[in-house]
Parts: C-alpha cells; structure tokens; sequence
C-alpha cells in the first residue's frame, strides 16, 4: 500500500456472509453523502438483480464500465481510467476482491482501488469474510466451498474505517427463502449447503474475531505511535508471573478468580526465563502448569531476560494488562539481608498504574538454609589439577629464582595464569590449593626479606593479598560457571525428554511397549518392564517390557517406582540419582494414563455388545409381537374364509380375499428383508459392490417399485450432475424406504432433487408434512421405533435405520433437514466421481 501523504481514505463495509447487505449498505452511506453535497460516483456495483438494492441506487451517477473480451466471451469490467478522468470526492467501488479480466491495468479490483486512492479520491467499498486471504482456507473447511477470489488481510486492516454488516443466521435464511437474496431456483441449494445455520453461525464469528483483532492492534498501534506507557483500562487483563516452583498452581487459580470478577476479564501467564538459559524451574512443573493455565481459558507466554522485574512489567505495559499477580518470595530472612528485598518489591516500586498482588503460598520463606556447596567437576578432573599444581608450580618456583631480573609485579602474574590453569582443569578445591601455595612461595622466595615467611614493606603486603585474593574470586567463578553449564546440560535433557515424551502422547504413540522403550533409551537402561499384581499374596506379572533381561519381580531391578494401583515400573541397568525422579515419575504418570485408558476401553468393548444385543433383542421382541402378527394375521385369516366350506365367496369377494392375503404375504416379506439386511448390517456382512452411475437411471426404478402410489412424485435431477459411486441395488432400496416414508407422512407430494458441490453428490427428498423436532432428530434412526409411536400397522420401524447404515457402508451419510416453509427433508450423501469444481444447484422446484 502507498504512503501518499494526500491519500484518500477507504471505508469497507465487511461481510459475515453473502446476502447481509454490505452493498445496500455501501450505497445508502453513498446517497447520504452526496444529500450533504458530497461528490460521488458509483464506479462498480454487483446488485445481483436485488429489487432492494437496485432502489438503493437512486439518482447516484454511474461512471460506464469499460466491455474487454476473453476467450470468445464479452465481460464488463470497472472503468479505471475514467474514474480517474471524473476525479470524484468519493468512489463507490463492489466486491473487493474480484479478480479482473486480463486486458486491464491490474490483476486484482483491491489494486484499482490502492491507485483511486493514490489519487486522493476516498473509496467506500465491501468484501465479505470469506475473502479474507488469511481466512480462505478455513472457510472452505466450514462450508466445502472453495474461494478463488481473496484479498490480502493488510489491505483490509489499512482501512481507514472498518464496519461489519452482520445478521443473524436464521434471519438470512429468511431472507433467503423469501428470494430477497438469490433467485428461486438457487434457493434450496443454497439453504442446503452454504447458507445452513453451522455455516453461517461460524462464518459469523469468524467475521466478529476478525474485526476484534483488528480493534485491538488498532488500539496497540495507537499508544505505540503516541509513546503512551501507561495503561488503559479498556477491559481488565491480568497477568500471573510463573517461576515453575510449587506455588504456581495457587498463584493461577488465584489469579483467574481476579479475572473473572471482571466482565469480560483476560488472564495471560507469563514464565521469565534468564537471559543466559540457566534457571531452576522445573520443565515439568511449568508444562504442567502451563496445562492448568489453557485449562482455565488463558494463554501462556515465555520471554527471556536477564532483568525478571523489568521484563514483567514490560511484557505486562505491551499486553495492556491492568493487574499483576506474584508469589510471595520463597527466599529466607537471611537471603533478604544479603541481596535485598527481591523482584516482588522491585516489580512493585516500579508498577507504576499496575496493581500488583503479591499472593502468599504454603512456599513462601521456606527456604531457610543456605544452598550446599557441591563440587561441579568430576574426581577425575580434580585430580589433574591437583596434579598440575603439585608438578607445575616447584618448576615455575625455580625458574623464577633463576631470573632475578623479573619484577615482583610480573612474578604475581605468572603465578596467577598457574592458578587459573589449575582452577580451569581442575574447579575450585585444587585452584584454592594452589593458590595458598603459590602465596606463600612468593612470600618466601620473591618478597623481602627472601627465605623467611616474614614480610618487610607493607605495599607488598597489599600485592599478595591482593594476589590471593583474585586467585580464589577466579577459581570461584570458573567452578560456578562449571556447575551451571552441567545445570543447564540437565535441565535441557530434562525437557527434551519431557518434550519428546508429551510428543509421542499427540502423535498417539500410548501403547505401553513404545513408552517403556523410550523411558529405556532416555536413561539407557538395560531393561524397563512394568509389572502386576492382584493382591499381596500374588505374584508378580509382565503386563509390557522394553529390553534385555525382562525383571521379573522388583526385587531383581536396580530403581522401582509404583505407577498406580497394583502397577510398578522395573528398570535393570543402574541405580538412577534423585534427580532424574523428576523425569522418571513424569514416564510413571503417563503410563497410569495410557493403563487407565486400556482398561476403559476394554470395559467399553466388552460392554457394547452386550448392551447392544440387550437393546436389539428387547426392541426385536416388542416388534415382532405385534408388526409380523399384523401383516401374518391377515393372510391367516383372508386363507381361512377362502377355505371355509360353508360360505359360498363370489368372484369379487374371492379376489378380494386372495388381494388382501398377497398384500399382506408382500409386506410380511418385505419386513424380513429389513431384517436380514438389519442384521446382516451390524454384524458387518453385508457385502457392497459400488462402481459408477447416475441418479437418473436409479431414481426412476426406485419410484417405479413404490408403485401407483408415487404416482405424484416430482423427480428434479440436473442433467449435468456428475456421477456417484454407489451400489445400485442398496441405493434403490435406500430411496424406496426414503420415498415411501415422504409418501406416508407427507401433506403433499413429495419432491426428489438433487445438487452437487465439492467431492459430494446431495441427494434430497422433500416432503411438506409436520415435521420432526431438532432434539429428535437421531431418534428417528433407531431401529424397531417409530416417532411418537403414531402408526404400528406399517413395519418394524427399520426403513430409516436401514437406509443410514447403508448409506454409510457406501461411504455416504444420511441426514434430516427442516424443509423450507414446514416439514422434513432427507438428504442423502453420496461420494461423487471426481471432485466438482463449481456446484450444480438443484433444478427448480416451482
């Protein structure tokens, strides 16, 4: 975008979903301006034959369109050129993110608009959501439409001034069933397939969160531009500090308790960690923190700064926050002494308009001992430096005494890099050694009066107090050094671990052999085998092992840990220090969670059947009792009059007689087909032979075995639909059973249409009956029911339960819609052959 000091200004009217009104909008803001005298134009305006809209236009002029012809075809186009010629205060410019035809001077409309406003003609103009480029893809994943024309979000967010044009899903429905939107034709498709109330009520929030980034890095962009530090109480953000100590989970909940007393109150977490990596917080204890954060609805961040005061109240002025919440320090009365107050008193001095709440803790002041000093370097290494000193410095001793022209001064020096080559190979007790050493060798050698320990002049006094004062602060510093690299090696394992470890649980790696065998090649153990027993007196079991030999009881492994229950890990190879307990109980915990979820899935695997075999087999009985006596007691009874001797049956009578027992013979038949097929069904036996077809040449045979009573069935199937793959023996019976249910519940005749969009071809049965409420929508496809129970004279009530399962055997789906204008729509989902570039809407209906 330009940065034109005389820029126009761009105002876009932003769409949730077609059909809202953004263009009826952008031309009352236009005929409202030129009412007050302002100059303005209509370049471009899409009314897509909307009587409403086209009102809209009144008496606004119109700059022409340009004509530009492509592959054979004339197109209408925007006139650029002309726009620019006319030179209006305001241009009102359509569908931002039209692609133009090749001929003109730019690819996209929202380039024309960039140069109008170059310019400094101010542009009013709309685009909806879905055009959004950062929006595209998610948009084609809500509604299986895919969107080749976007626009940039930058161009959009540029925007001078940004108004969203929303409505409610059903009122656009509405809207759209009364032909205010798209023309009849286009109406039951489109309410089927892009305009559902899913859609449209995803769409909408979609457009809501959009706009709200926007307001809020507006708002951002502002106080930065206006060097303002000081916090705005827009709408109340706390933010909890996370050192990853034991206190964390009782500083978050606290803090969101503070959150949520406020409306629509924010709570952010933030960990700081030190600028040169090494720190004490526990990689686990802060993962699981961080769960309990997301848990709540908030959001974790980490930054990396040596100066934590500072860093938290920066991270809490750039987030806006309001409130900041603390632990109260865990150090002693002595750790105050020495270094002073702390970061909750630093963060507090230094707040400024931020409340600060420093929460107490069960932690708080527990640590009361100063930290041990613990050798960094191994026994080896300690040993070559004692080494060094032992040999190096008697030979550096009679050297020097060998060169008597050397300065006192430079003699200390050499004796310095001595001790700092001992303090670098072998850490703090060897460098002090040595340097206790090499003092006094320079006492007794080098400074008067020589071979005494007595000392003449008190300026040499100072070099050697000096000398061995430097020598232990460098010893010092290279053995803290040391033991925080070899900190920051073990908590980086640490997290690498734990990273892996919560890695293989998304990836879904639960089975118990991988977990063991990454807990085995995180320790390079021998051998890691979790064990069982029932009760006390049992012995103990392999449930799953990693490794060679496989521990048979804890008592041949070298560390044991109890998992839950019952369970206990056995690891064979080493004993393991305390400080990988951390690691090693984190692998405890997630193989508890993956037994506890093979023992629930085991219990639900055992229980389905028999709940379902339960369920069948009271449902069948309850059936059978009385749907297979009907049809069976009628043929019993029209054989029996036929065959009593005593009565004489005309013809008439006779016919009638055999009629009803064929009927009733039929349907009994076709009941046991259900059945069969019912069973057969669940018990995944079914055989399906799918290959390609068309609707046209199914449809038709399947109304054709309704008989005479889908005499009055519309049958609207494009002619350009693409085909399905299915099999056409269980798609016949799938639309007989869908056909004959419309026939039967429906207060008119019953439409059949069809559409197709995306990878899918929608097949629909209409029908104008009552209808079935939302929360009993999925009752309707239980077997051996009815809904409401309203008729048990015509079957088992297996005809929709039967059609979902073959359905979804063909690799398609069966659902129930509200008809436009009252009633029931099925539709059938089938995969198309081939992906369908453009839909094909359903015939019309009227």
């Amino acid at each position: 975008m330009s940065t034109n000091p005389e820029r126009g200004t761009l105002r876009v009217y932003l769409g949730a979903a077609p059909g809202v009104g953004k263009t009826f909008a952008m031309l009352n803001e236009g005929r409202r301006r030129a009412d007050r005298g302002t100059d303005v134009v209509i370049g471009y305006v899409e009314t897509h034959g909307r009587q409403h809209t086209l009102e809209q236009i009144g008496q606004l002029p119109v700059v022409p369109r340009v004509e530009r012809h492509y592959r054979g075809s004339g197109f209408t186009e925007m006139d650029l050129d002309a726009l620019l010629v006319r030179r209006p205060e305001v241009a009102l410019v359509d569908e931002l993110a039209h692609t133009n035809i090749p001929g003109g001077q730019h690819e996209k409309r929202w380039q024309d608009v960039d140069e109008l406003l170059d310019a400094g003609i101010n542009v009013i103009t709309t685009v909806n959501v879905q055009h959004l480029e950062s929006l595209n893809d998610v948009v084609e994943h809500i509604t299986g439409v895919p969107q080749r024309e976007t626009v940039p979000d930058a161009v959009v967010r540029a925007a001078d001034q940004i108004e969203l044009v929303d409505s409610t899903p059903e009122a656009l429905r509405r809207r759209m069933a009364h032909g205010n939107i798209y023309t009849p034709d286009k109406v039951d498709a489109a309410l089927a397939n892009y305009f559902r109330v899913g859609n449209l009520t995803a769409l909408r929030e979609l457009a809501l969160l959009w706009l709200a980034d926007r307001v809020e890095e507006g708002l951002r962009r502002y106080r930065t531009q206006h060097d303002i530090d000081s916090t705005w109480e827009t709408r109340e953000r706390v933010v909890v500090a996370l050192t990853g100590g034991p206190e964390g989970p009782t500083l978050i909940r606290r803090a969101s308790r503070i959150a949520a007393r406020a409306t629509s109150g924010e709570l952010l977490a933030v960990h700081v960690a030190r600028g040169d990596g090494l720190t004490g917080a526990s990689p686990a204890a802060l993962a699981e923190q961080q769960r309990l954060v997301e848990s709540l609805g908030a959001t974790y961040h980490q930054v990396v700064d040596g100066d934590i005061p500072a860093a938290l109240l920066d991270f809490a002025r750039a987030e806006n926050a309001t409130q900041l919440v603390l632990g109260a320090s865990r150090r002693g009365r002595w750790a105050h002494f020495l270094t002073g107050p702390g970061i909750g008193a630093a963060v507090t001095r230094h707040s400024g308009d931020i409340d600060v709440h420093i929460v107490t803790h069960e932690e708080a002041g527990s640590a009361r001992r100063l930290p041990q000093l613990r050798g960094g370097l191994p026994f080896r290494r300690q040993l070559a430096g004692a080494l060094i000193a032992v040999v190096l410095l008697p030979a550096l001793t009679a050297a020097l005494v060998r060169l008597h022209q050397l300065a006192l001064p430079s003699q200390i020096l050499i004796y310095l890099l001595l001790v700092l080559a001992v303090s670098l190979t072998g850490g703090l007790l060897p460098a002090l050694l040595a340097a206790v050493a090499a003092s006094l060798l320079l006492n007794y050698y080098f400074i008067g009066p020589v071979h005494t320990l007595s000392i003449d002049r008190p300026d040499n006094i100072i070099a050697l107090v000096a000398f061995l004062v430097v020598a232990v602060a460098v010893s010092l510093v290279v053995e803290l050094t040391e033991r925080r690299t070899r900190q920051a090696a073990r908590a980086s394992a640490e997290a690498e671990t734990l990273s892996m470890l919560a890695g293989s649980v998304l990836r879904g790696e639960r089975a118990l052999p991988a977990l063991l065998a990454r807990l085995r090649e995180a320790f390079g153990m021998d051998s890691v085998t979790l064990l069982h027993r029932a009760d006390a007196d049992a012995g103990w079991t392999d449930v799953a092992a990693a490794g060679e030999p496989v521990g048979g009881s804890p008592d041949s492994a070298d560390t044991t840990l109890d998992v839950t229950d019952g369970y206990r890990l056995a690891l064979r190879g080493r004993t393991l220090s305390a400080a990988d307990q951390r690691v090693l109980e984190a692998f405890a915990a997630q193989a508890a969670i993956v037994l506890r979820q093979r023992e629930l899935v085991e219990a639900v695997a055992a229980a389905e059947p028999l709940a379902e075999l339960d369920r069948t087999r009271t449902a069948l009985l309850a059936a059978v009792s009385h749907d297979l006596r009907t049809p069976l007691a009628s043929a019993k009874a029209a054989v029996t009059s036929l065959r009593d001797g005593e009565v004489v049956w005309s013809a008439h009578d006779r016919a009638e007689l055999l009629a009803t027992a064929d009927e009733s013979l039929d349907r009994l038949a076709r009941l046991v087909d259900n059945l069969l097929d019912m069973s057969r069904l669940q018990a995944g036996a079914l055989p399906v032979f799918r290959r390609p077809l068309g609707l046209a040449e199914v449809v038709p045979r399947a109304l054709d075995d309704l008989g005479a009573d889908a005499a009055g069935v519309r049958m609207q199937i494009p002619e350009q639909l693409p085909d399905i793959l299915a099999d056409p023996a269980l798609l016949e019976r799938i639309l007989v059973n869908l056909v004959g249910n419309a026939l039967r519940y429906s207060g008119g005749p019953p439409v059949v249409t069809a559409s197709a969009i995306a990878d899918r071809v929608e097949l629909r049965v209409v029908d104008r009956g009552p209808g079935v409420p939302q929360g009993a929508r999925e009752q309707i496809f239980a077997p051996f029911q009815r809904l409401g129970d309203r008729d048990n004279t015509i079957g088992l009530g297996l005809g929709l339960a039967l059609s979902r399962g073959l359905a979804e055997a063909m690799g398609g789906a069966l659902t129930p819609e509200d008809t436009p204008g009252g009633g029931l729509t099925m539709v059938l989902q089938l995969p198309a052959v081939g992906r369908v570039d453009a839909a094909v809407p359903a015939e019309s209906l009227t």
